[in-house]
């Protein structure tokens, strides 16, 4: 199963639904399909799509999918991440009015870079990720400890 996550807020991403149905017809995605929409509305018959799912039947399906497409949200790519998942992140950008700035396209990039997701910029660079996805290997995520933490260990070692 593949599972498409557009976020929640009040922000549409039709042209990711448009290419991931795309990929569906021609043959590149030939699992089901599951997409937590938020406010994109898509009617489609090859994909599932919800609006908004109660968390923990999210969690459930992040730990089932074989991948995740996600929008260049942290939230959802950090938590599809840390599930080991496989994640291709796609920005949502102002030129198309999906967002009001392009903080996604840097999210993904910077992403990208530490090799946490396959970054695209383009929704029709799919194929071509779904394609590398067979040699990627994510790294992991791992929160970094606060300051304040290490600060309040110091003082209780040395007091």
């Amino acid at each position: 199963m593949v599972l498409v996550l557009l976020g929640t807020q009040n922000n549409s991403f039709h042209r990711l639904l448009e290419e991931v149905e795309k990929n569906i017809e021609n043959k590149k995605i030939t699992e089901e399909v599951i997409v937590q929409a938020g406010y994109t509305k898509y009617e489609t018959e090859k994909m599932k799509v919800f609006e908004t799912l109660p968390k923990e039947e999210l969690g459930e399906l992040i730990k089932s999918a074989n991948y995740v497409i996600s929008h260049g949200g942290v939230g959802s790519m950090i938590t599809s991440n840390q599930e080991g998942k496989k994640v291709i992140g796609v920005p949502r950008q102002k030129k198309y009015q999906e967002h009001v700035n392009d903080h996604q396209k840097a999210t993904v990039e910077e992403f990208k870079q530490k090799g946490y997701v396959l970054g695209i910029e383009e929704v029709e660079e799919l194929g071509e990720a779904i394609e590398k996805l067979k040699e990627f290997e994510p790294v992991l995520y791992k929160k970094k400890e606060s300051n304040i933490i290490k600060i309040i260990e110091e003082y209780i070692e040395n007091n």
